[in-house]
């Protein structure tokens, strides 16, 4: 059995390569759509629908999955480069990719940030490829009770932030959570906070705070200085070579452990539905800074802090898609957008798909693993010359950054009050780094505030008011253990090394 699966497996392998005339332009596409703000995956699936409808079903499926995992990559672009995240999964990314850029090792960040992006998610696949029906039933074990937890390991991240300012870390991160708020409320449709404006009934639109928070705020700040980049980081940019791009690939390698677990993070938060990459990547993020040797590091340029993020969002892509297969419940936006496409084509999901047609039930996750593969040799070469973004003068580069971000605010719902929202987050974001405050506490606020919200209400009202609840799952208490251990092991570890210098000193 094993033998004919192998044999299946290396067929199915070598069948999806032969569309690699579809996965080239389809992963290309994907790095730009990733790299603007307000464009998605989704959004850009959505719009050439009428042409994965006119193709057969393979090639359709082929298309909007390179399409899907090449934007998880091309998110971290700008994020790393000018500290625009292209996606709220992305998020995370700047937090140390930027201050690399700046230092002048932009060309090293990238390259790690497409060896941890390929790895991850080349790694996750396979692994969804294998272990696909027991991934599935962890969608049926996360209620609302662990998706609480969950939502407060990337929420702690604020409390992790607040390590080298406890006040003003935290007064950010409850100011994002009052911001996230806004909107109507989910049991009685509510407005809050609102003022008036229709717009803002469905919530604070993310990309509009996502842009303002981090783009337009860090234009206003660098536009004050000739470049973005730092006197020694300018010395580092005169002389480019490939040194500093194998550099990148080195230092990747040298963490694959940290590249693996970040990365099965990111799967397993990818197959439930209603999770999602930013999640995702503040979860290992935080996990990656709480069980790290030098913390400290964390948020100066540090290579792990890079990693997390990425390797997970990343592995949520193939997590997103198991749910789908397995039983039909797409994990994500683009998954719901492919069960469109593939319902009309005539596709049943389910078990039975993967014996009935196994070129689509795993085929689906070969494509996958073939864009993954196709990426390491076609996109870790850019990386050399996408970091000359980081010499143009903040002249010119100040005004082209807040002018298409602010047309990438406008883009998702088309409404020109994101545009003075995004403004609005822009200010409020140069005050904050004015005053140092940190932007990162605010939008974790903004992103996973109206979450945590969500689930807490529905567990609330299952259990018709008891909180008792929260503490009624097995899993729940193992996921409250584990965060209490994640949160303490920072203060504990301080401790010891502490105790450990006053012996060495005595």
């Amino acid at each position: 059995m094993e033998e004919v699966s192998f044999q299946m497996f290396a067929e199915l392998f070598f069948h999806t390569l032969g569309f690699w005339w579809i996965i080239i332009p389809a992963m290309l596409l994907g790095l730009i759509v990733g790299a603007i703000p307000g464009f998605s995956a989704a959004n850009t699936i959505i719009i050439l629908l009428p042409l994965t409808f006119a193709m057969e079903v393979e090639q359709g499926v082929v298309f909007m999955v390179a399409l899907y995992a090449s934007s998880r990559m091309g998110a971290g672009i700008p994020a790393i480069l000018v500290n625009i995240p292209g996606t709220a999964g992305a998020a995370a990314t700047p937090l140390d990719g930027y201050p690399m850029a700046r230092a002048g090792l932009g060309q090293q960040a990238l390259a790690m940030s497409f060896v941890a992006s390929t790895a991850g998610g080349l790694l996750t696949t396979i692994i969804a490829l294998i272990a696909m029906p027991w991934l599935a039933q962890v969608a049926f074990f996360m209620h609302s009770v662990e998706m609480i937890v969950v939502m407060l390991f990337g929420i702690s991240l604020i409390a992790t932030i607040a390590a080298k300012n406890t006040l003003k870390g935290l007064i950010a991160g409850l100011f994002g959570l009052m911001i996230g708020a806004v909107g109507t409320d989910f049991v009685y449709e509510t407005p809050r906070a609102t003022f008036g404006f229709l717009e803002l009934y469905d919530g604070i639109p993310l990309v509009p705070a996502l842009v303002g928070l981090f783009a337009i705020s860090e234009a206003f700040l660098v536009i004050e200085g000739e470049s973005i980049l730092t006197r020694r980081g300018k010395e580092l940019m005169d002389n480019p070579s490939w040194k500093a791009s194998i550099e990148g690939i080195r230092m990747s390698v040298k963490r694959w452990w940290h590249i693996t677990w970040c990365s099965l993070i990111g799967l397993v938060i990818g197959v439930i539905p209603g999770a999602g990459a930013s999640i995702a990547s503040f979860v290992a993020y935080q996990q990656s800074r709480s069980y790290s040797k030098t913390p400290e590091l964390y948020g100066t340029g540090h290579p792990e802090g890079l990693i997390a993020p990425e390797a997970a969002n990343n592995g949520v892509t193939s997590g997103t898609l198991v749910p789908l297969m397995v039983i039909g419940l797409p994990g994500g936006a683009t998954a719901a957008i492919m069960l469109v496409v593939l319902q009309f084509h005539g596709v049943n999901f389910g078990p039975q798909l993967f014996g009935e047609r196994p070129e689509i039930g795993f085929g689906i996750f070969m494509a996958m693993a073939v864009t993954y593969l196709l990426m390491i040799f076609t996109i870790l070469p850019l990386s050399r010359y996408m970091t000359k973004v980081t010499i143009v003068s903040t002249a010119f580069m100040a005004p082209v950054i807040i002018s298409f971000t602010l047309v990438g605010s406008f883009v998702p719902r088309e409404f020109g009050f994101d545009m003075a929202l995004a403004l609005g987050f822009g200010v409020l974001g140069y005050i904050a780094r004015r005053t140092n405050y940190h932007v990162a506490a605010i939008l974790i606020g903004i992103i996973l505030g109206p979450l945590l919200e969500q689930f807490f209400l529905r567990a609330i009202r299952m259990a018709n008011g008891d909180l008792t609840v929260l503490f009624s799952s097995r899993i729940g208490n193992g996921l409250w253990i584990a965060l209490v251990v994640t949160i303490a092991l920072p203060y504990v570890l301080d401790h010891l090394r502490a105790r450990r210098r006053r012996r060495e000193t005595a």
